[in-house]
């Protein structure tokens, strides 16, 4: 069978042995598991054995595509980074934007897997079939911005550029990868993934064009989308402030991240919201084929460019207590400069602020401190005095700094919580501690459909909402590979991606199929994996929220005295479970394995844990 949408070859290179090979692979395979994260954690889990240091050569790099990406069509230019994550020591992933996407497509690949060690700093170029492993000592030690001009200056500003910063080269354990100045991905420790490879960049360049099962239908379709996009009625409002919205929001709701999730409220909101940002905004930018563009583009207190979206200002302002969005711009740029991710940056330095606070840290950093929080984001970065221990996240700092901070590091399986606040959000809380990587919203941001229904409800309602979101935000979009920002922000109909899928690969899936059992196969095999590594010391408080939220209410805003209740958590995540197909102990059943394909995965799982029938 003839593939189109799909390219069928994966590009495999080994750094420690400069082997480069091309896998093919067939319909098969391109149906069960579609592309992007599908595609990444089934070839995480067929070749990384358990117990792999993920900072070691034997761990995987794996960057994937969908068969959307890099097509025209909404918001499309997006790929997958996966890896055994060094922050988790599960699976880790993440979605970047950029040239990136569309250049690996056009090169001819899905997916690219990188594995082994080169010998000295280097950086990887694909352009088509001509692939070469190229000397980084030009570039090792430059953060990303300027590595990636100087990369362009080489081979052409028409490249998808891939690059970690200073960072990665020092493994930071939350170190990210950053393409165009500001595009970000891979939270779980992807760019320590690559600093331990000693590669500095991926860059791609691809001119070949990808086959479409019907050409015309598909441009008549994709007019249609961005036209739907536009028509819709909070698309002006979009357009002027994006994500920073949510700020306002998150203070109206008492979810807004302030003083290390201690609080839902911040005094100087109004400070860091979308209006200031408006105030101060220079430009927009976006990934390619995207006409809703999310990236505010602002001119900091030190006069140079930093692209904001909630989650930095969030982590950035209110949660360490800093309310001047001109110096947190100033932050932001720097992480994304030195190639960190914001939110566990945000989550380290309110843990220090705290730490401080209670006296637990030497030489401490004062909360709203710019200055001390400038140059502990450069300690951290650079692995220098207390920064050293920062970069190992804040579930490693708790636990080596003691003093019951561990019930104030505010993580799930070592990922730092993004900014919700939820105090007084379980379903929101559910999302969390059930993420396939760790505390993120992307895989289920329920928060603002809970805060418009039974907010301060438990139960079934809410699981059924957790796992819906979670099929279509991590199942459907993160294998298709597409931004769920139009659906999501504008209430673009799930119904276009089914038709786009049509009009690309020829094959009809319904949406049910796409954001169901294919999601479902996924979420069992990345819930597989972490049970891997964990083997028989797996138990479902694995799936907790951080303490915080169950034992200190909140003291201000309308929800004052708000907490979660941990008995109404524990019988909700049991309802996960059974909806789940999953045991007691959150562990899929050999049945929920047969029943999404997995025979041999099962079989596999059952070597390290036992399973339930």
């Amino acid at each position: 069978m003839k593939l189109h949408g799909w390219n069928g070859k994966i590009l495999r290179v080994n750094l420690s042995s400069s082997k480069v090979s091309v896998q093919k692979y067939g319909a098969d395979f391109a149906l069960k598991f579609i592309g992007g994260r599908g595609f990444a954690v089934k070839i995480l889990w067929d070749e990384l054995k358990s117990g792999v240091d993920a900072l070691s050569p034997l761990n995987k790099l794996v960057i994937a595509a969908g068969p959307l990406t890099g097509l025209p069509g909404p918001s499309t230019g997006k790929l997958v980074l996966a890896a055994k994550s060094p922050l988790t020591n599960g699976y880790g992933d993440g979605n970047i934007g950029g040239l990136a996407a569309v250049h690996l497509r056009k090169a001819g690949y899905d997916a690219l897997v990188i594995e082994g060690k080169a010998e000295k700093p280097s950086y990887l170029y694909v352009e088509n079939e001509n692939v070469s492993l190229l000397s980084a000592d030009g570039i090792w030690g430059e953060t990303t911005f300027k590595a990636e001009n100087k990369l362009r200056e080489v081979h052409g500003r028409n490249i998808g550029v891939l690059v970690i910063g200073p960072a990665g080269e020092n493994l930071v354990k939350y170190a990210t990868v950053i393409s165009q100045e500001g595009r970000a991905g891979g939270r779980p420790g992807i760019g320590a993934v690559m600093g331990s490879k000693n590669l500095k960049a991926i860059v791609l360049k691809g001119t070949k064009e990808i086959s479409l099962a019907d050409p015309k239908k598909h441009k008549e379709t994709v007019k249609e989308c961005y036209k739907s996009i536009q028509e819709n009625e909070n698309y002006s409002f979009w357009v002027r402030q994006g994500t920073m919205g949510v700020v306002e929001w998150c203070q109206e709701n008492s979810t807004l991240p302030t003083f290390n999730f201690r609080e839902g409220v911040f005094e100087f909101s109004r400070m860091i919201d979308g209006y200031t940002m408006e105030a101060m905004k220079i430009s927009r930018r976006g990934c390619p084929n995207c006409n809703m563009m999310c990236g505010n583009v602002v001119v900091d207190l030190e006069r140079k460019d930093s692209e904001l979206d909630y989650e930095n200002v969030a982590m950035l302002g209110s949660n360490i207590g800093l309310g001047h969005l001109g110096k947190v711009s100033v932050l932001n740029r720097l992480a994304d400069e030195y190639g960190i991710d914001t939110i566990s940056l945000g989550s380290n330095l309110a843990f220090a602020m705290e730490a401080t606070e209670k006296g637990l840290w030497k030489d401490g950093i004062e909360w709203g401190d710019f200055e001390a929080a400038k140059a502990l984001v450069e300690d951290i970065t650079y692995r220098k005095g207390q920064g050293n221990l920062l970069a190992e996240g804040v579930k490693r700092a708790s636990e080596e700094l003691g003093g019951g901070s561990e019930q104030w590091a505010i993580h799930v399986k070592g990922l730092e919580v993004s900014a919700y606040d939820c105090h007084t959000a379980p379903g929101m809380a559910l999302a969390y501690g059930t993420s396939p990587i760790g505390a993120h919203h992307k895989d289920a941001w329920v928060i603002s459909w809970e805060v418009s229904t039974n907010r301060l409800g438990y139960g079934k309602e809410k699981v059924d909402k957790v796992i819906e979101f979670q099929r279509i935000r991590g199942g459907m979009f993160e294998t298709l590979v597409a931004c769920r920002l139009p659906w999501i922000e504008l209430n673009f109909s799930l119904e276009w991606y089914v038709k786009l899928f049509k009009t690309v690969t020829g094959i009809s899936l319904t949406l049910n199929e796409l954001a169901g059992t294919v999601a479902d196969r996924i979420y069992c095999l990345m819930r597989a994996f972490w049970v891997r590594e964990y083997g028989e010391k797996w138990n479902k408080e694995m799936d907790y929220p951080p303490s915080r939220w169950f034992n200190e209410p909140l003291t201000k805003g309308p929800f004052k005295g708000g907490k979660l209740d941990m008995k109404k958590y524990e019988e909700t995540l049991l309802l996960y479970y059974r909806e789940r197909g999953w045991d007691e102990r959150g562990i899929p059943k050999k049945s929920t394995f047969d029943k999404l394909g997995l025979q041999k995965e099962a079989v596999e799982l059952g070597k390290h844990v036992s399973l339930i029938p």
